[in-house]
């Protein structure tokens, strides 16, 4: 079985942009890297995407081909395809934790998201986000806060799994 990120953690980022992965993010990233062995620094994928995009998606390597290869069963030449390559595989860097368990976010992605001192990360199952705390607050959580308003206040959305038909 995969194993799923879980979580959410607030890292300080220090001027150089360094910024250490959590823990827990890091056995995730390791046990998704099909190069990595013990004593070896885990490799993963930032995709930051275009100007609508206020955040950083962290794929395992495994994730990230998974995706390449949904890319790729796209027709050849079909705007689809050279969309999601531009944006998946172009828009993206590949990236490796280093001993100490962190990584330095260059300049421009610091820039893009507006992170500067502190970053908030969040699981999203396969994927782990990176954000500015502030703009995570203001748009991330007045969406989540609209959605469950359309429910009962005994809601529990593990009863939208029964909807699955399987």
């Amino acid at each position: 079985m995969v194993r799923r990120f879980r979580g959410e953690f607030h890292q300080k980022v220090d001027g150089k942009g360094r910024v250490s992965i959590p823990a827990d993010f890091r056995r995730v990233l390791e046990a998704g890297d099909p190069t990595w062995t013990d004593g070896k620094v885990p490799e993963f994928v930032i995709v930051y995407g275009d100007h609508r995009r206020a955040y950083l998606e962290c794929y395992t390597i495994d994730a990230a081909n998974e995706v390449d290869a949904q890319i790729a069963d796209l027709p050849r030449g079909s705007i689809e395809r050279r969309m999601l390559e531009r944006l998946f595989n172009g828009q993206s860097l590949k990236t490796t934790i280093d001993d100490t368990g962190r990584i330095v976010l260059p300049a421009k992605l610091r820039s893009k998201i507006d992170i500067d001192g502190m970053a908030y990360f969040i699981a999203t199952g396969d994927t782990f986000q990176i954000w500015k705390p502030e703009t995570f607050e203001a748009e991330e959580l007045a969406k989540t806060e609209e959605w469950l308003d359309q429910f009962p206040d005994d809601f529990d959305p593990l009863t939208l799994l029964d909807q699955r038909g399987g």
